[in-house]
């Protein structure tokens, strides 16, 4: 697709040892399961159980 931008939230650890340790996580809505592929805006909100994504349907709703 061309004009779209897109985020990955990436994790990176450097420790002391020669080795590096990351992660990454598909940036998703909490409720729907759409993302930025999808055309939606991703938003975190920190709730008591920890932190939820929501697209911009779902987060005005909160």
């Amino acid at each position: 697709m061309q004009g779209v931008n897109q985020t990955i939230i990436h994790d990176m650890q450097i420790l002391k040892t020669p080795r590096i340790l990351t992660s990454v996580s598909k940036v998703e809505c909490y409720v729907c399961g759409k993302g930025l592929e999808d055309g939606h805006s991703i938003t975190a909100k920190t709730l008591p159980n920890g932190i939820v994504l929501f697209c911009d349907v779902h987060y005005s709703l909160q």
